[in-house]
Order: structure tokens, then C-alpha cells, then sequence
């Protein structure tokens, strides 16, 4: 049907006078909640209470600011060779396990970094397997008799860390390389090009956007990191966050480090466009041949296959085992009753946000299509911006306005009940909820607008021409269609508030653990044996999801 000026589908909403809808209105409010914590983080430190800003930056920032780009840059360059070399071996050799080890080097995926982290201390330090079994050997008596690398550096978190985020360059790079045509290989080996040559002037180049942006994400989830640096007493903007809020009670100091975490992210994110922008590499075959795998017999099989399965070992295997070990030797912690509420507490935040998430991912999506306004869908992308701030950011965003709205709504109540009913938002898991939810908005909307995006738009006009209202077609049609995406959505956010520590740390209401601040605190204790059952529910939980991974990029 023609109106004055623009024409409406079947399933297009009507906009009111002002080219505002039920629509507009709800993915401008999504939008409002998702940015609300960044703002809140940006006014809180240009109008801090007390400035300590220039007493941050004569004495501690520098320090923190040093130490997070020299890990950050580490780790990238490290995760960089280690996952795009992997995925090269693997795409273009066949070799002793490579079947095998395909999937394998995704499970690194499972472990979180801090979980890595005290299983590579107790491994490694001076009353741990390694060393005992050196004294042993060589009949030493005391660490005084012989040298051993100091466990808790950079080095030993860089180490860790990379261990834990290759992946995300292996399963980009990975699948760059598969992309790519085989008939570009066969000409480079025609003109007698070795292995090494053909990756660095044929594979590599076209694959750089990919490793590029697998790159930037492994250094935001650096910056992000809190377990692994705090363990190993490496200071970073993410424990100076902590330090400034936690220990000298300074809000606005805290939001000031957190704008410096901000500048790094919206950096990497340019950069890494900017670099995309400039490299650009089209197929221009109308076939697409994939790269006939290259055998490797002997020695050289055998190398190919240590190369990748020493990571795999290094992230899962090393973690896995010594986390096991302790579980197993540890029967008592399993029936501790404050395992069983962190447990409690886990599945019900986590799960709440995982749900909230999607819905609201769903209605945003679902809304955007249905209506002619602009502004929803110039909103839709600023709703992703959450994903890359990291969790002690969100989290200092989010508390300072919440906590000044909740002392205000308890006062209210107080004063016409006559009763005081406490903080009722952050006093509770309310506030872990939003925080999870806008953390993690991205995974959610980006699987449902990609899912409601393969649906045929003759469906729903078919179901809106026999006279079906807009919640009808999306109960009755894309519903249907999309449930497995939206079950693998709800996995996959769940998978991540599990195992997000900074955010829970700062935001969890007094005397309320989860698995993971379960696992920190008693780790930092040194109690190894009575974090691993958390510990080992945290990994099973993101097995789950990693075989999810693995299935959808066969």
C-alpha cells in the first residue's frame, strides 16, 4: 500500500508523527542501557569528587600503562604466530593426528586464563612436581642450591595468556585459509616456491584481515584479563582499577583508568578497521578450488604435529590435569556448602542474563526489521559497543549511577513504608545480571540478526496476509526457524558470564560468590585443592560451548 511519501510492507510497522514507534522506541531504550555504563565511566572521570589524576599520573599510571602494553602487545604477537602457524599446518598438510588435532586446539577455549594460571604456579613453584623432581634428580637440597625462572612474572602471564586466547586466531585464521583457492597454491608451487615463501607471499597476506582482527580481539580480552595479572602480581590498568576503587576508595580515580582502558579499545578497533580498509584481496575465479592437503611423512609429520600439539598441551592438557588432580584428591571440598551456593548463585545470574540477553537481542533484531525508522537501525550497531569494553570498565559504569538510584529508590520506599528495605538493586544479583547482558549483548544480537536474516521474507508476509499480527509471526514463523540459533546464543552468553571474573568481582552484592570468585578467592589463598571442584565445573561448562564451536566450523 502507497501512502504519502514512503511505502509500507506487509510487514512494516506504521511510525507515529514523529517517525517514532513501539520499535524505535524500545531499541533506542536497549541502546540507552547497553552505552549508560560507558557514559557513566566518561562523566564520573572528567567530574570526579576528588582528582587524583595528577597524582595517578605522577606515580602509578605510568607503571600500569607500561605493563598492559608490553602484555598486551606480547600476548598478540605470541597467540599471532602460534594460532595462524597452527592453522596454516593444519589447512594445508596432512600429518600424524591433524584430523585429531583440528578440533583439539579449540578446547584451550574452555580453560579461562586465571584457571590456567594457578594450575601453571602449582605445576612450576618450588614445592610443585617440576621442581621436586629436579631436587630429586640432581640430589639438591634447597632452592639456594640450583636456579629456577621466577614463576609469577610478565613473562609467566604472557606465557598463560597466550596459551589461553590462540584459539581465537587459530579458528579466524583458520578459516581465512580455507577460503582461499587452491589454484593460487599451485601456481606458487609451479614457480618453485617452498612452504615458507608460499605462506609469507601467497597464504599470509590474504589472510591478514582475518588475523588482524583475531589479534585485537586477543588483546582487548588482555586488557580485560584480572585473575591471571593479579596472580601473578603484575600491574595492570584492570588491577589498578581495583587497587584505586578498592583500596583507596576513589571512584573517580577508578573511572579515570578505566577512560584510559577505553582509549586502548577504541585504538585497537580503529586500527584494526583502518588495516582492513587498506588490504583488500578478491577471487577472481568463477570456481572456487579448495587446497588439495600436502602429505608430511618422517620427521617432518612428526614436527608438524609436536608445533600443534604443544599449545593444545600448554592450554588444556597442562590446566586440565593439574585442576583434575586436585579435584579428585579433594573429596571434602565437593561437599562444601559454599560450593554448592556459588553453584546456586552461578546458575541463576548467569542464567537470568542469558536469557534477558537474548530476548532483548531478539526484540531489537525482530523490531528493527519491522520498522521504516532510521533511528533503530543507526542504534543497532552502537549496541555492540559493550562486547569490547572489558568487564572492570562496565562494571565501574555501571555501579556509580546504580548505586546512587538505588540509595534514592530505598529511601523513597523507607520513607512512605516506614520501613527500610535495603539496596534493592545492588544489594542483590540485579546489578551482575545487567552487567553480564550488556557485556555480552553482542553474541546475542549478532546470532539472531544473522539467523532472522536467512529467513525468506515471503514467509512472514504470507503469514501476515492471513491475517497474523507482528507477535504471531514471530511466535509462529521465525520462532521455529531460529530456536537453534537462539539455544546457541543462550549457550554461548551463559558460557561467557560464567567464566567473566573482573565485572563479578567488583559488582557481586557482600558475602556472594560465584564459581569464579570462588575459584579466585581460594586460589589467592593458596587453597588450590578447594578452588579446583569450582574450578573443574567452570571448564565443563565451557567444554560445552567449545563443542558448539567446534560443530558449527566443521
Amino acid at each position: 500500500m502507497r501512502t504519502g511519501r514512503r511505502t509500507i510492507g506487509p510487514g512494516a510497522e506504521r511510525a507515529g508523527p514523529m517517525g517514532l514507534s513501539g520499535w524505535s522506541i524500545g531499541a533506542a531504550v536497549i541502546a540507552a542501557v547497553v552505552l549508560l555504563p560507558i557514559l557513566s565511566v566518561i562523566w564520573t572521570a572528567l567530574w570526579p569528587e576528588t582528582n587524583i589524576w595528577p597524582h595517578l599520573v605522577s606515580t602509578t599510571l605510568p607503571r600500569y600503562l607500561g605493563n598492559s602494553l608490553i602484555l598486551m602487545a606480547s600476548v598478540g604477537a605470541v597467540t599471532g604466530m602460534v594460532g595462524s602457524g597452527a592453522a596454516w599446518l593444519i589447512t594445508r598438510y596432512r600429518f600424524p593426528a591433524s584430523r585429531w588435532l583440528e578440533y583439539l586446539l579449540l578446547l584451550p577455549l574452555a580453560i579461562p586464563a586465571y584457571v590456567g594460571a594457578y594450575a601453571l604456579v602449582d605445576f612450576l613453584e618450588y614445592s610443585g612436581p617440576v621442581q621436586r623432581m629436579l631436587r630429586d634428580l640432581f640430589g639438591w637440597q634447597t632452592s639456594r642450591d640450583y636456579w629456577f625462572p621466577e614463576v609469577r612474572s610478565m613473562g609467566a602471564a604472557v606465557l598463560v595468556l597466550s596459551a589461553s586466547l590462540f584459539p581465537y586466531v587459530y579458528l579466524l585464521s583458520r578459516a581465512a585459509f580455507r577460503e582461499q583457492s587452491g589454484g593460487a597454491e599451485e601456481v606458487a608451487r609451479s614457480l618453485g616456491r617452498g612452504p615458507w615463501r608460499r605462506f609469507f607471499s601467497v597464504g599470509l597476506p590474504m589472510a591478514r584481515p582475518a588475523i588482524a582482527a583475531s589479534v585485537a580481539i586477543v588483546m582487548m580480552e588482555t586488557v580485560n584479563d584480572f585473575g591471571t595479572v593479579d596472580y601473578f602480581a603484575v600491574q595492570t590498568l584492570t588491577t589498578g582499577i581495583f587497587s584505586v576503587w578498592l583500596q583507596s576508595y576513589n571512584a573517580g580515580g577508578a573511572a579515570q583508568i578505566a577512560c584510559v582502558i577505553l582509549g586502548l579499545v577504541v585504538a585497537l578497533v580503529l586500527l584494526e578497521r583502518g588495516s582492513r580498509r587498506r588490504l583488500r584481496y578478491y577471487n577472481l575465479s568463477s570456481r572456487h578450488r579448495p587446497v588439495e592437503k600436502l602429505p608430511l611423512r618422517g620427521p617432518k609429520g612428526w614436527l608438524a604435529c609436536a608445533a600443534c600439539a604443544l599449545p593444545f598441551a600448554l592450554g588444556f592438557v597442562l590446566p586440565g590435569a593439574v585442576i583434575a588432580s586436585h579435584a579428585v584428591g579433594e573429596t571434602g571440598a565437593w561437599t562444601d556448602p559454599g560450593l554448592l551456593r556459588a553453584l546456586v548463585h552461578t546458575l541463576t545470574v548467569c542464567g537470568t542474563a542469558a536469557l534477558v540477553t537474548v530476548l532483548a537481542a531478539v526484540f531489537l533484531v525482530y523490531g528493527v526489521r519491522l520498522s521504516g525508522a532510521v533511528l533503530p537501525r543507526l542504534l543497532m550497531p552502537v549496541t555492540t559497543i559493550g562486547y569490547a569494553a572489558p568487564g572492570a570498565v562496565l562494571a565501574v559504569g555501571i555501579l556509580l549511577p546504580l548505586a546512587a538510584f538505588d540509595h534514592r529508590l530505598a529511601d523513597t520506599l523507607a520513607a512512605l513504608t516506614g520501613r527500610d528495605p535495603g539496596l534493592l538493586l545492588t544489594g542483590t544479583g540485579f546489578a551482575l545480571v545487567l552487567a553480564y547482558s550488556v557485556r555480552f549483548f553482542a553474541i546475542a544480537q549478532g546470532a539472531t540478526d544473522s539467523a532472522m536474516g536467512r529467513i525468506a521474507p515471503s514467509l512472514p508476509m504470507a503469514a501476515r496476509s492471513l491475517g497474523r499480527n507482528r507477535r504471531a509471526v514471530l511466535r509462529e514463523v521465525h520462532f521455529p526457524l531460529i530456536r537453534g540459533s537462539l539455544a546457541s546464543a543462550l549457550l554461548l552468553v551463559f558460557v561467557d558470564a560464567v567464566k567473566e571474573l573482573p565485572a563479578t568481582l567488583l559488582l557481586r552484592p557482600f558475602n556472594y560468590d560465584t564459581l569464579a570468585t570462588r575459584v579466585h578467592e581460594k586460589a589467592s589463598l593458596e587453597q588450590l585443592g578447594e578452588a579446583a571442584p569450582a574450578a573443574l565445573m567452570v571448564i565443563f561448562v565451557g567444554l560445552t560451548a567449545v563443542a558448539l564451536l567446534a560443530r558449527a566450523n566443521r
